[in-house]
């Protein structure tokens, strides 16, 4: 299953992410010490739109890139508050569903280029999801809500595959 390259009839993929991955064709000799990402994707919570940013794994979301990060929140008196939500997809009996849902805070203040996140917690809190955790306490109501209502519209059937920890924790 291919989240960014549904209905593509053509064949071609256009994203090249590749949501489930497939562990059976990576050679034995190869991948040691290599964190696999391939069940990983980063939504951006930004106000009352919620939207899937590949950058994001690597830091360099559209919101993050030419922003120089400071880990003192008193740096960024006019900062917008977005939450980097690392959701995990994975896969029981009865098809693919949300696995792991874990939320990491930051402000940008993007007429200053200046931003205020921990990172020490953004890669936690990744890691956290592709354990299967479910790490929304900290997010305000309209955040979860915005992002319930992405991952429902997204994709209904993962969604209703996916726990009820995480129903009730974004309800």
């Amino acid at each position: 299953m291919d989240l960014l390259n549904k209905g593509d009839s053509t064949g071609k993929k256009r994203g090249g992410f590749t949501i489930l991955g497939n562990p059976a064709n990576v050679h034995a000799g190869f991948g040691r010490g290599v964190i696999d990402l391939s069940a990983v994707a980063p939504v951006i919570i930004d106000g009352e739109d919620a939207y899937i940013d590949l950058g994001a794994l690597h830091a360099k979301s559209a919101v993050e890139r030419g922003i120089k990060w400071t880990t003192n929140r008193d740096e960024v008196p006019n900062g917008k508050p977005y939450w980097v939500v690392w959701v995990t997809v994975g896969e029981n009996e009865k098809g693919p569903y949300y696995k792991g849902v874990a939320a990491s805070y930051m402000e940008i203040d993007r007429e200053a280029r200046r931003g205020y996140k921990i990172l020490a917690e953004h890669v936690n809190r990744m890691d956290a999801s592709m354990k299967g955790r479910i790490l929304v306490d900290e997010m305000d109501d309209r955040s979860k809500a915005v992002l319930r209502a992405f991952l429902m519209r997204h994709n209904p059937q993962m969604w209703a595959n996916s726990p009820d920890e995480l129903k009730a924790a974004l309800a």
